[in-house]
């Protein structure tokens, strides 16, 4: 069996199940163009009809905007569904094998939280799908928010239920091991819970009733917290294990987990403020959105320079990127530039145009603009090399000389 040729995917993990995530999230960067540069009056995102009569007036510039973000929605869509099912079988398989039992009664159990991350992923994924390319969706949408609440609801079960068992296995009887959790790998159960309030969140901000609004911002509120909390136990945990030990070179990647975790928690409580707004009449001015925009942006920035501060100091990128070695943890590093990539956008259009700081379409615009999309082709990029490396033909492994 030495002789087959392999991949390092073969080698299966749940950490590939990042790879899904990773895609979805630059399915998302692509939306931001049409949510932030398409007009939308009606409705508070762009559907279908918005794309198309911008398409029908707009300039050159304008029509290739939306032909290359529809492209990218559509592409990594694909993969963002594709890497799901595939990562479901592996998992499949892995639960049938013998190393499962001792996989689950170590430290590492929490990596099976990658699976709700992937499902809430996915799910946002799908809903951008028919806002994009579906005619006639928001005719319809009142009656797909419960549906969507409710999906969502039940991989927030499946994450709950993940969390259950390790936090009953690890305080019941003790077990976990400090000293091996030298990386905030443990912050993935906190991921994913937040990309499931952040899908519960959309009805809050979208929905023009005020009961499925005032349900999803309770709901959305619970998951809010609740990824909170285990967020700021996994960032103890891991730094007081980091101190002692240094970072894991494994998955040094996840000192930025809170990049992405940011952002989705931010854009939950943007939702959450809108709802309070338009349903409650609540508001808090238009520099409300600045101020909080602008801190988490600044939280982003301390992590995404610890993260890279750590992973020079390792060579990580010669070790993993181009180098001989691989890991699954590599994907990610994908999460955390789409995850700026993303609050850069909210930053600019809802916090420095909302707050008139900057004007929209305008050089400074464009300038902070440039930014967001160079992050995002950054992680298009390292997406194609991650796939080439784990993804790509098996190769034989090398010989073993006589000795």
């Amino acid at each position: 069996m030495s002789s087959l040729p392999s991949r390092p995917a073969d080698r299966w993990s749940p950490l590939y199940f990042l790879a899904s995530v990773g895609a979805g999230g630059i399915a998302v960067t692509f939306f931001m163009w049409l949510y932030h540069w398409v007009a939308h009056p009606g409705q508070p995102v762009p559907v279908f009809e918005d794309v198309a009569l911008a398409f029908a007036n707009g300039g050159a510039a304008t029509q290739a905007m939306i032909v290359t973000a529809a492209i990218g929605i559509a592409v990594f869509s694909a993969l963002n569904l594709r890497y799901l099912a595939w990562n479901i079988g592996r998992l499949a398989e892995f639960r049938r094998s013998a190393a499962y039992a001792g996989f689950i009664a170590s430290n590492a159990e929490t990596q099976l939280a990658a699976l709700p991350l992937a499902l809430a992923m996915s799910i946002n994924v799908g809903f951008i799908l028919g806002l994009v390319f579906v005619p006639g969706l928001w005719g319809v949408v009142e009656y797909l928010f419960p549906v969507a609440m409710a999906a969502f609801l039940g991989v927030g079960a499946l994450a709950l239920g993940q969390i259950g068992r390790f936090l009953g296995r690890v305080l019941g009887k003790g077990g976990f091991d400090c000293a091996a959790n030298n990386s905030f790998g443990q912050l993935l159960p906190a991921f994913a819970l937040g990309m499931v309030g952040v899908g519960i969140s959309a009805p809050a901000a979208l929905s023009g009733s005020a009961v499925v609004s005032g349900l999803a911002f309770v709901l959305s509120s619970f998951f809010l917290v609740a990824s909170g909390i285990m967020a700021l136990i996994g960032v103890v945990l891991g730094m007081r294990a980091m101190l002692e030990r240094g970072a894991n070179p494994d998955t040094a990647p996840t000192l930025m987990i809170v990049v992405p975790l940011v952002t989705v928690l931010g854009i939950l409580m943007l939702r959450q403020d809108h709802a309070l707004h338009v349903h409650f009449g609540l508001s808090e001015g238009r520099g409300a959105a600045l101020g909080l925009l602008a801190r988490l942006f600044s939280v982003q920035v301390v992590f995404a320079l610890l993260g890279l501060v750590v992973l020079a100091r390792q060579g990580y990128a010669g070790r993993f990127l181009t180098g001989t070695e691989t890991s699954a943890g590599s994907y990610a590093l994908v999460c955390p530039g789409v995850g700026m990539a993303v609050m850069v956008h909210f930053l600019l259009n809802k916090g420095l145009v909302g707050a008139g700081l900057v004007a929209k379409f305008g050089v400074t615009y464009w300038a902070l603009s440039g930014f967001a999309v160079a992050l995002q082709i950054a992680m298009i990029a390292l997406v194609i090399v991650l796939n080439r490396r784990h993804f790509g033909l098996a190769r034989p492994p090398a010989p073993v000389a006589a000795g």
